[in-house]
């Protein structure tokens, strides 16, 4: 797509997805790339402008990521962040150090609200701080534009050259006035328009596919997740009946999950197109009997599955085209974006079956993030229910149970989850009703407006929440008698970017009533915990 274009530059810090995700929301378009990538092809693309990302290093050691000064005298305007703010002075004549004290957290920052970058930003304000490392002595040509106790160049500008660093981290919400920050250097200093939106990307995309494809075949494997899904909407509004979507159902999914997906998709549902559930449940469950390491259940899944593929696209036939649900995080946390550690390999990165004779590989949502597949599949016309579900791992409850996985133990942590998840969607759109009424807004309760009932659901809600299976088991009391049975752990957190995530506070008597009805109608069930871990240390995940 013809759109302006901001460039991340990755020196291996662990937000870089969330700077690219950050300039977006301002609707401007950006790609992540290493900092090994060739200048050239930097000046190739064109940039509007450029952000340095924090990293662990320290700038002034051997062997350290840097770039080449040049970067800085293209006429680009360049943001540093952390790292990359340490980078550019390093680079252009500064000096970089040990910091004498190293700042972490919340710390308060006095700002030069004449610069364009603070544009509307109190000149008192706080920022996230995360260096040992800091600027000892700015490049010729720049200034201090901001300043805590311990750092004397918090923020440094050269305004002629449009060049500008921030010691700490304006792109997580801990900056309160990051976001500000971030815009004003987009559209103030890159003279960006922001013009980059969602509402023509699904259209574009259809064409592009449409004229790609022509009258060949199209395979996507299905797992009713939003990504995938998205992905295939897209391929069936493309090209109709000449695509073939396969739903293996590997027994791991939530309460009456599979169904849901086959009534959405299926013969009876509203996308014209070819669809094939496989169930294998029990083939999954012959796999993983008495595994309990969480690695090896998270590859023995991802094998089988590809296996199971494999079988049904052999009895399809000829392929043109494999078509995955493949987003911009995949990308990146693969170590195929940036500069960053592989935080985990995507199974619809790599992995692909080798057998299928395809000519190509259609990934409509490579470059998007999740928030914005949600925004394709709104337009599309996905029902809210699955475009706003929860995130849902490609291993299923396989990494929800802790320890070996059973059919008995599936069912009990469906069962429960499903109970969860029921009171608490219930309570939280039952406070909305009565929160929209008290501000003179009426919702039909028999048809309600699902996208404004959220808008009112109570600050508790939580963005994920799910129950799992401990691998404890301890003695109860049940009827006057002895029980020696499992604990339920309820998990639930607020999160924007599932990087970082708190505890959500439900209300005690929405988990007594989850609590109750979980040990009454949930056999083998003799005790609830609510697991009140932060990420970090904690993952969302148990495993």
């Amino acid at each position: 797509m013809d759109k302006e274009l901001v460039l991340v530059i990755d020196f291996g810090g662990q937000y870089n997805q969330l700077v690219a995700r950050r300039v977006r929301e301002n609707n401007v378009y950006c790609e992540i790339y290493s900092y090994k990538t060739p200048l050239e092809q930097i000046k190739a693309m064109e940039p509007k402008g450029i952000i340095l990302t924090g990293g662990p290093a320290s700038c002034y050691e051997e062997g350290a990521a840097s770039c080449d000064e040049e970067l800085f005298r293209m006429g680009v305007p360049v943001l540093g962040i952390c790292y990359g703010a340490q980078l550019m002075s390093h680079v252009l004549g500064g000096k970089v150090e040990k910091a004498p004290v190293r700042e972490y957290g919340h710390t308060d920052l006095k700002v030069d609200v004449t610069s364009p970058v603070f544009e509307g930003v109190p000149e008192n304000t706080t920022c996230w701080m995360s260096h040992f490392d800091y600027i000892s002595a700015i490049a010729p040509g720049f200034k201090s534009i901001a300043t805590t106790d311990n750092c004397p160049f918090a923020a440094i500008a050269n305004d002629e050259e449009k060049l500008y660093g921030f010691q700490y981290h304006p792109e997580v919400l801990h900056t309160p006035e990051g976001s500000r920050m971030l815009r004003n250097f987009l559209m103030n200093v890159c003279g960006c328009k922001g013009d980059w939106v969602m509402s023509s990307f699904a259209q574009e995309q259809i064409k592009a596919i449409r004229e790609k494809v022509g009258d060949g075949k199209v395979l996507c494997a299905l797992s009713g997740g939003v990504d995938s899904s998205v992905a295939a909407v897209l391929l069936s509004k493309a090209v109709g009946k000449q695509l073939t979507c396969v739903f293996v159902d590997h027994g791991l999914l939530r309460k009456d999950e599979g169904d849901q997906v086959e009534a959405i998709f299926g013969p009876e549902g509203p996308y014209d197109l070819n669809f094939i559930r496989v169930n294998a449940a029990e083939r999954f469950y012959v796999k993983l009997a008495g595994v309990s390491e969480p690695e090896r259940k998270r590859k023995i899944i991802g094998e089988e599955f590809i296996r199971v593929f494999e079988e049904e696209a052999k009895k399809i036939g000829r392929v043109d085209y494999l078509v995955q649900g493949t987003i911009y995080p995949d990308v990146v946390e693969s170590g195929l974006g940036g500069e960053s550690a592989v935080i985990k390999s995507h199974h619809n990165v790599g992995g692909l079956p080798d057998y299928v004779d395809f000519k190509e590989i259609i990934e409509p949502l490579r470059n998007l993030f999740k928030d914005e597949v949600r925004k394709v599949g709104l337009e599309l016309g996905i029902p809210d229910a699955l475009v706003f579900r929860q995130p849902f791992p490609g291993p299923g409850l396989g990494i929800r149970i802790v320890g070996d996985i059973t059919a008995e133990k599936v069912k009990i942590v469906q069962d429960s989850d499903a109970i969860y998840r029921e009171e608490v969607e219930n309570a939280a759109n039952e406070a909305a009703y009565e929160a929209a009424e008290a501000a003179g807004v009426v919702i039909d309760r028999n048809n309600p407006d699902h996208a404004l009932l959220r808008s009112y659901w109570p600050s508790w809600m939580p963005d994920q929440y799910f129950a799992a299976l401990t691998n404890m088991r301890s003695v109860g009391v049940m009827g006057d008698e002895r029980t020696y049975d499992h604990a339920v752990a309820l998990r639930a957190v607020k999160t924007i970017d599932f990087m970082t995530a708190e505890s959500a506070q439900i209300p005690y008597e929405i988990l007594m009533k989850v609590m109750n009805r979980i040990i009454n109608e949930v056999r083998g069930v003799n005790r609830v915990l609510y697991d009140l871990t932060s990420k970090p240390p904690g993952t969302v995940e148990l495993e």
